[in-house]
């Protein structure tokens, strides 16, 4: 965690107070993707040609600062790294934003939202599985990561299953009524899972590349290049590449420059100095300023089913990241006192390991640019 929270100041503010009002900044910028990306497809971008401008100026802003910041810590590339880094496009850019968009055409931005606060516990399970997360049944962490997975798994599937009435919003505000609510949420679990499919994939990357936003940039460059292709065959009408308005030009740049390239160096600095859980714990407040914006500038309509699925997602999410923090704790607690080991030839005790936080899976820094 940060220091003591007094430590560096800004115009007088301590650091504490900076990392608080920089989380809520970002939760605001983030909201702010979600509405304005459905502002887009209601003005009818292409949902191919959107990720493709918004992936090229997320690549136009990370290249830069990787090339410098990394120059000295950056590997070779090779063959089977590139390989690599393709099929971390695949699953993290393409998969990822190709369901969302499609997930958020049929369905809405608060929605949207509400099911990515599963992302920790669909990564929790996928890392389970491949035995990369050890599920510790005898001890209560291990218990209320299990249960938090199930309660986001619940939470998802009512949100799929059961619209429920509407229980806030005016039909006739809404900007486009829903084609199909249940294949919408379909298409949001699939990029639920093309999400953390992508951060438990990225782990062992990172181990043989640890220059992380060279990792992010090969990968978003990978992306553009399989948008591109894919767009070459299916979107043949060239009219699409075109702007028509500069409300389509405002939200091409905001998802560029705001969601992928501020909201990024935004969540290094907050991850680097508050720590993971504490960066997690403030993704349900995005869900809330996203149905706040929405309803205001959509006209949305809230869904008993959907109400009830967020609240047990939400509720899944900080079980998970409970859990995942009383882990951690433990893990240092053990560290500590463990007594300390003659080193091999014969010199003084070798010192324990400095405690450090690692980065929380389901949010690395850059799950933002993925969205």
């Amino acid at each position: 965690m940060a220091d003591s929270g007094e430590g560096r100041r800004v115009c007088g503010m301590p650091e504490k107070a900076q990392l608080h009002v920089a989380m809520l900044a970002l939760q605001f910028g983030y909201a702010g993707f979600h509405v304005v990306s459905r502002l887009a497809l209601n003005m009818g971008i292409s949902k191919l040609v959107f990720p493709v401008y918004r992936n090229i100026i997320a690549l136009c802003l990370l290249v830069p600062f990787a090339y410098f910041l990394e120059k000295k810590d950056r590997p070779r590339l090779t063959l089977s790294l590139a390989v690599q880094f393709f099929f971390l496009a695949l699953c993290g850019i393409t998969a990822n934003q190709g369901f969302y968009l499609l997930g958020l055409d049929n369905t809405s931005p608060t929605f949207a939202s509400a099911i990515q606060n599963s992302v920790p516990a669909i990564t929790f399970a996928m890392a389970a599985a491949l035995r990369i997360e050890k599920v510790r049944l005898d001890r209560r962490d291990g218990v209320a990561k299990v249960l938090g997975t199930l309660a986001c798994v619940a939470g998802a599937s009512v949100i799929t299953l059961y619209k429920g009435p509407t229980i806030f919003g005016d039909k006739q505000l809404l900007v486009a009524e829903m084609k199909n609510w249940t294949l919408g949420c379909v298409y949001l679990i699939g990029h639920c899972l093309s999400w953390s499919g992508w951060l438990v994939l990225q782990a062992p990357v990172l181990k043989k590349y640890p220059a992380r936003l060279s990792v992010t940039s090969y990968t978003c460059f990978f992306g553009v290049i399989q948008f591109i292709i894919i767009a070459a065959f299916m979107e043949r009408d060239a009219d699409a590449w075109k702007f028509h308005s500069g409300s389509e030009l405002f939200t091409i740049l905001y998802a560029g420059f705001i969601a992928s390239g501020v909201a990024f160096a935004v969540q290094i600095w907050c991850i680097d100095r508050g720590g993971p859980v504490f960066v997690a714990v403030y993704q349900p407040v995005q869900t809330l300023v996203v149905a706040i914006m929405a309803s205001l500038t959509l006209g949305e309509k809230f869904y008993l089913g959907g109400i009830i699925g967020a609240v047990l997602i939400v509720v899944g999410l900080y079980l998970v990241l409970w859990g995942k923090s009383q882990e951690r704790a433990r893990i240092a607690r053990d560290k500590l006192t463990q007594p300390l080991l003659p080193s091999a030839a014969g010199e003084a005790p070798a010192a324990r390991t400095k405690l450090t936080q690692p980065l929380l899976l389901p949010t690395s820094t850059e799950n933002n640019n993925v969205v």
